[in-house]
């Protein structure tokens, strides 16, 4: 199989945008490593989260420095709290075709509904996994919302102890 940073570049390419897929020498797979190698506030890191909804995959873009409020995820399915629940390791690598830690917000093996916080809306750029646990790329906020047909939706609440 290709190597996973370059179908992400291919993914970009495609979609005409002039955007370049950044590795770093440091971990990127987690949202303040992330910001840590790019230099940015923890909110402008995309997390690519896949969750289960009704048993569905569903990709959910929230900033890095904000939770998924499961209950917002309840109430936009209209399912109940057992319906919905984070994807396993294997299901996420099945259903994006990238590892936790590496998942970008485009580029899956399979299309995908994407939801995306409105909390990411407070950056201009903002900053996604690009396949790896060592890359990254930029992308206008606006942008990102395009090229994923992302829903937008309140659906997360800050960390605590941020």
């Amino acid at each position: 199989m290709e190597d996973p940073v370059r179908r992400v570049q291919a993914a970009l390419d495609a979609l005409g945008l002039e955007i370049q897929v950044r590795q770093y020498d440091v971990p990127t797979s987690t949202s303040p490593e992330a910001a840590a190698a790019v230099g940015c506030e923890l909110g402008a890191i995309v997390k690519s989260l896949c969750f289960l909804i009704d048993g569905r995959p569903v990709l959910i873009l929230a900033a890095g420095d904000q939770q998924v409020d499961t209950k917002a995820l309840r109430q936009i399915f209209g399912v109940s709290k057992r319906k919905v629940r984070i994807a396993d390791p294997e299901t996420v690598r099945r259903v994006t075709g990238y590892a936790v830690g590496g998942v970008p917000p485009l580029g899956h093996t399979q299309s995908l509904p994407t939801l995306i916080d409105r909390s990411l809306s407070r950056f201009e750029t903002i900053y996604a996994a690009a396949g790896s646990s060592r890359s990254i790329f930029p992308i206008p906020y606006a942008l990102l919302v395009r090229v994923t047909g992302g829903q937008v939706h309140d659906l997360c609440g800050e960390l605590s102890g941020l």
